[in-house]
C-alpha cells in the first residue's frame, strides 16, 4: 500500500500494472481490499489504482463531512497528486454515486465507467432507508459498526455466507478497531445527500462514455438492484449489462474471476 496526502488527509491506495489508468472505488464498509482479486487481470493492460476512501481502510477517518462535494474534491486532489488527467472508473456500492457525481460533472476526464451493485437514484429502497436509519440511531450504529455487525453485514452481502473466510471478515473489521473509527464509518455511510442523487439522475442521460454494468442478482443489501439496472438501461442505452445470477452484493467476493475478466476486457478497450 502507498499513501498520498490529499486536502490534509492521508489516502492509502493499491496500484498494479501499467497503461491507461483505471480507478476502482469501493463502498461501505469495505476498502481497496475488496478489489484484490479483481485487480490482476485488469492490470494486464491497464494501470489500476484502488484507493481506500477516507473513512475506510487505512486512510484518514474524519468524523463528519462525507458529502458529494467532499468526495468530488477528494478525487480531484487524489488524481492530481498521481498525475492522472483522464481515467476510467469501476465503482461498487457507495462508490457508484461518488463516481457518478464526480464524472457527470467532468465528462472530459471520465473515459469509461463500470458499475457493480450500486445505488444510483434518489428513490431509495426500504433496505437502504433502513440502513441509513440504523446508522443514525446511536444504539443501532454501535451494533452495526461493531466487529460482529460488520461480520454479519459481509455475510449478508454474499450469496453463500459460509463461503466468506474468517480472514476476509477480519480484514474488513481491522480498520475499525476503535470507537472513533467506527463513528467515522457510520458517518461515511450517511453523508451522501438526496440532492446529490437527484443531480445524478438528472445528468445521467448526458453521459456519453462507454458503460459496463456487472451485478450479482442475489443482492440482499441493495434489494432493488434489478430495478436500478433496468432504469440504467434506459438512461444509459450504450451500457453493456451482465447479470451474475449466482452472486450477491459483493460480486468481487462471489465471482472475482468472472468480474476480473469482464472488467479487464472492458477497460482494455480504452487503450489508444
Amino acid at each position: 500500500m502507498d499513501t498520498v496526502e490529499v486536502n490534509g488527509l492521508s489516502v492509502a491506495y493499491r496500484t498494479a500494472g501499467v497503461g491507461e489508468p483505471v480507478l476502482l472505488l469501493h463502498g461501505w464498509p469495505t476498502s481497496s481490499f475488496l478489489w484484490r482479486n479483481v485487480m490482476p487481470p485488469i492490470a494486464e493492460h491497464n494501470l489500476v489504482i484502488a484507493p481506500d476512501l477516507p473513512g475506510f481502510g487505512l486512510s484518514s477517518k474524519p468524523l463528519d463531512g462525507y458529502g458529494f462535494e467532499f468526495f468530488d474534491e477528494l478525487l480531484d486532489g487524489f488524481l492530481g497528486a498521481l498525475g492522472v488527467t483522464q481515467v476510467a472508473v469501476a465503482a461498487h456500492d457507495l462508490g457508484g454515486p461518488i463516481a457518478l457525481h464526480w464524472g457527470l460533472r467532468r465528462p472530459d476526464q471520465l473515459t469509461r465507467l463500470a458499475l457493480l451493485n450500486t445505488l444510483v437514484y434518489p428513490e431509495f429502497s426500504a433496505s437502504v432507508i433502513g440502513f441509513v436509519r440504523g446508522l443514525l440511531s446511536q444504539a443501532r450504529r454501535a451494533e452495526m459498526t461493531s466487529p460482529e455487525g460488520l461480520a454479519e453485514f459481509m455475510r449478508l452481502g454474499v450469496a453463500d455466507p459460509a463461503s466468506l473466510s474468517d480472514d476476509v471478515i477480519a480484514a474488513v473489521q481491522a480498520p475499525f478497531d476503535g470507537e472513533e473509527a467506527r463513528q467515522a464509518l457510520a458517518a461515511a455511510g450517511v453523508g451522501l445527500r438526496a440532492s446529490g442523487f437527484k443531480e445524478i439522475a438528472r445528468l445521467l442521460p448526458t453521459l456519453e462514455a462507454p458503460v459496463r454494468i456487472v451485478y450479482g442478482a442475489q443482492d440482499r443489501l441493495l434489494t432493488d438492484i434489478a430495478e436500478t439496472v433496468a432504469r440504467l438501461r434506459v438512461d444509459l442505452p450504450q451500457a453493456e449489462v451482465t447479470e451474475l445470477p449466482e452472486a450477491g452484493h459483493f460480486v468481487q467476493e462471489d465471482a472475482s474471476d468472472e468480474v476480473g475478466t469482464l472488467l479487464a476486457h472492458f477497460f482494455a478497450g480504452n487503450q489508444k
